[in-house]
């Protein structure tokens, strides 16, 4: 069946499995200590422009989260998230079972607004009560968002701010990262999120590795036997060569970049064919999953030869669905799909392409109305170069 599903449904990247093979009978020491490892870490150093970073490898993103926000935050902290946050919504509680809370602020299209961050944290310290209360001690946030939003420089910038005004670090959830760096709407890079952020992570599940995430820490902030502690939460792989060769793989001629803006560009394909066929937008994302809201009639017809992600019931009649592209989507695969939604929607109307100015995210024609939430206060969202400038020097200052 075709799937569109998610961006997790196949494999890996012929390259990766290529590798795996010429070095299957190789023996190396384990527990991520080996040559590709080591390989590995230094060539993300260097896509991050981070020399001294710390590069450790873990399993999946769910591991990551745990593992990383467990060892960073103290026994009285818990981490800051959008109430979509994944470590909020997706993620079974393994935030809370690992020892630590949720703390949940509103969100914007997925995103953390650094007003809204600041307010929080302002009426937290500002009540008497606060000592019998769980202290914000990170603050989370995921670039794509559970949305496919993006974060601009101008609102990572911000976000580093008020973290390093209160002393906590600012933690990214890169599962999709290759996808949000690829996108043609950003102007963020590896080396800004390494400038920003204190300790993020690097997805290969998502984007062409068999399994796999690079957590980097950007300032020297490792937490003490990182290693130990990895093991101690189930996440340590006596098999690191596997992550290693697949990161290394992966950062050898820049195919992590390769695959990625090869899945934005099918991304950019499979928005089109959407807007031909007249289905209107939950909101607008530039990355490379696409969220439409679709009659449940249609669904059911559509479900019998096609695997979307269920996102949401809209209403009684109407649900939101994903359609993710990856590093593997094909033109055969849109082919494909254009010619079942042709058979469901044979007399559709095509709707106007959506016009969005990226660093705002505000709502696009033919979006479905009322979907999108509150706009960002346009002081929190990029500007110009002299805006970008501004910021630079308030976040060094």
């Amino acid at each position: 069946m075709l799937s569109f599903e998610s961006d997790y449904t196949t494999g890996a990247h012929p390259r990766i499995l290529e590798r795996l093979m010429e070095t299957n009978l190789e023996p190396v020491t384990g527990y991520g200590t080996d040559r590709f490892c080591e390989s590995a870490r230094e060539k993300i150093r260097k896509a991050c422009g981070c020399d001294k970073a710390q590069v450790e490898f873990i399993v999946g993103g769910t591991q990551t989260n745990m593992v990383v926000i467990s060892t960073m935050l103290r026994d009285f902290e818990g981490v800051v998230a959008a109430q979509t946050g994944h470590v909020a919504a997706h993620e079974a509680g393994a935030i809370e079972h690992a020892g630590s809370k949720v703390l949940t602020i509103p969100q914007t299209e997925g995103k953390i607004d650094a007003g809204v961050l600041s307010g929080f944290i302002e009426d937290f310290y500002a009540d008497d009560n606060h000592e019998h209360m769980v202290f914000p001690g990170m603050v989370y946030i995921s670039h794509p968002t559970e949305y496919g939003t993006l974060y601009t420089k101008a609102e990572l910038m911000k976000l580093s701010a008020v973290c390093r005004r209160y002393e906590i670090p600012l933690f990214l959830d890169g599962a999709r990262l290759g996808y949000g760096l690829m996108s043609r709407d950003t102007d963020v890079t590896l080396p800004d999120i390494a400038k920003y952020c204190d300790v993020f992570y690097i997805g290969g599940t998502k984007v062409g590795a068999l399994c796999g995430e690079a957590v980097v820490f950007t300032h020297n902030n490792e937490p003490p036997h990182f290693v130990n502690a990895i093991k101690k939460r189930g996440a340590l792989l006596a098999k690191g060569r596997l992550l290693g060769v697949q990161f290394d793989t992966l950062f050898t001629d820049d195919l992590y970049f390769e695959i990625s803006r090869h899945a934005i560009d099918m991304t950019e394909k499979l928005k089109e064919i959407l807007q031909q066929k007249g289905l209107p937008f939950f909101l607008n994302s530039p990355t490379n999953q696409q969220f439409v809201v679709v009659e449940n009639r249609k669904m059911k017809q559509l479900a019998e030869k096609v695997r979307f992600g269920f996102w949401e019931k809209k209403d009684d009649h109407h649900t939101v669905i994903r359609f993710a592209a990856s590093w593997s989507t094909t033109e055969e695969d849109l082919a494909q799909l254009k010619s079942i939604l042709d058979e469901i929607y044979p007399d559709a109307v095509p709707e106007a392409a959506p016009e969005v100015t990226p660093a705002q995210n505000t709502p696009a024609p033919g979006i479905w109305p009322g979907t999108s939430g509150q706009k960002v206060p346009a002081e929190s969202t990029a500007g110009n170069g002299n805006q970008s400038d501004a910021l630079e020097k308030w976040v060094r200052g």
